[in-house]
C-alpha cells in the first residue's frame, strides 16, 4: 500500500465489542488519513493448516476483532465522518466456513466446513475455489463503525446506526462512507476485512483476509444523519456481469422465508451444475452471489432473488 498516511494503527490494537469507554490509540485531526491493520474475523485462529475440525475449537469471544479506536478531534452528537477509503494491501489468505449454527441456513447445513484460498495479493486475479470455480477478488472491510452513544459494552456482531458490522461488498477502494457519531470523537474502529462476498454474505462468511487499510477521515458537522449513507465511485456489479447470472427466486409473505428459498434453490443448482457437495455449493454461494429483494408492493406476497455469476463456472 503506498497511501502516504498520516498514522498506521498496528493490529495489536484490537477489541471485541463497541463501547464508548475504550481508550482510544490513536487521536486525529479531521482531514488526515489513517493506515489501520486489520486481522480476520477468526482473529487469527485458523491458518493455511487448519481443517474443519479447527472450527469446534474457535473461541466465540475472539470473533470479529476491529482495530483502533480513532478518536476525531471535534466529532460530537449529532455529526457524521465521512470517510474515504483509500487503499486495501491484501494478505494472500483467507478462508471461508459453514460455522455451525450461523448462517441463513443453518438448519440445513449442521456441521461445519471449511475452505482455505490462497490468492495473489498483487494482482487480485480471480481466486480458485475448486477445479470449476474461480471468484473475482474485490476486498473491503465487513466492519467499520463508531462507538454507540449509550454505555457498553455491545456486541459487534449486529450492525448499528453508527456503522459497525454492515458488510456491504461495496465499501470498497474510492467509496465514501458517511457514519453518525454519537459519542465525543466518533472512536472510529474497522476489522472483518474480506476479499470477497457476495450480497447477503448467506453461509456467514465471505472471504475472511487479513489485510491493511487506509482511510481518509473527515468531518461534518451537524450533519444530523439518521443512518450509514455512502457514495461509490462508479459502477459495483461490472466485475462480475461478463457472462450473465442463474437466478433462483422465493415468494412468498415472508421476506427471510423467501431469501431462504431462493438461497437454497442456488445451492441445489450450483451442487447438480458442477458436482460439489451442497455445502461446497453454499460456501461459494456465499463469496459470489447476490440476494436481493426484486419486488415488496404486491401484496401479499413478496419476492427475493438470488444471483449467481455464470462467469465464476465458466
Amino acid at each position: 500500500m503506498s497511501c502516504g498516511a498520516n498514522h498506521t494503527i498496528h493490529r495489536t490494537h484490537r477489541h471485541f465489542g463497541w463501547d464508548r469507554g475504550i481508550e482510544p490509540v490513536l487521536r486525529i485531526a479531521p482531514g488526515e488519513t489513517v493506515e489501520l491493520e486489520c486481522i480476520d474475523a477468526g482473529d487469527g485462529q485458523l491458518d493455511r493448516s487448519s481443517t474443519a475440525a479447527d472450527i469446534a475449537r474457535m473461541d466465540p469471544g475472539r470473533v470479529n476483532p476491529v482495530t483502533g479506536p480513532i478518536h476525531v478531534d471535534g466529532a460530537e452528537p449529532g455529526d457524521a465522518l465521512r470517510i474515504t477509503i483509500e487503499a486495501f494491501r491484501p494478505s494472500g489468505f483467507g478462508w471461508t466456513a459453514n460455522i455451525p449454527g450461523f448462517g441463513l441456513l443453518a438448519d440445513q447445513f449442521p456441521d461445519p466446513a471449511l475452505h482455505i484460498w490462497s490468492y495473489d495479493a498483487q494482482t487480485l486475479a480471480p481466486a480458485a475455489f475448486s477445479p470449476v470455480g474461480r471468484v473475482p477478488l474485490k476486498p473491503f472491510a465487513g466492519t467499520i463503525g463508531c462507538a454507540p452513544g449509550d454505555p457498553g459494552p455491545h456486541s459487534v456482531i449486529p450492525p448499528r446506526r453508527v456503522g459497525g458490522n454492515l458488510d456491504v461488498r461495496d465499501l470498497a477502494v474510492g467509496t465514501v462512507l458517511y457514519l453518525p457519531v454519537e459519542a465525543e470523537g466518533a472512536l472510529l474502529s474497522v476489522g472483518d476485512t474480506h476479499a470477497a462476498q457476495g450480497d447477503g454474505e448467506v453461509c456467514g462468511t465471505a472471504i475472511e483476509s487479513p489485510m491493511d487499510v487506509a482511510l481518509r477521515i473527515d468531518l461534518e458537522k451537524d450533519a444530523n444523519l439518521a443512518m450509514p449513507r455512502f457514495t461509490t465511485p462508479g459502477p459495483v456489479t461490472r466485475h462480475l456481469d461478463a457472462k450473465g447470472y442463474e437466478v433462483t427466486t422465493g415468494v412468498g409473505p415472508d421476506l427471510m422465508e423467501n431469501a431462504r428459498a431462493a438461497v437454497s434453490q442456488m445451492v441445489d443448482l450450483i451442487a447438480a451444475r458442477t458436482g460439489m457437495n451442497p455445502v461446497e455449493a453454499y460456501m461459494l454461494a456465499s463469496v459470489c452471489g447476490d440476494l436481493r429483494l426484486a419486488e415488496v408492493v404486491d401484496a401479499p406476497n413478496w419476492l427475493t432473488a438470488f444471483y449467481f455469476p455464470r462467469v465464476v463456472l465458466e
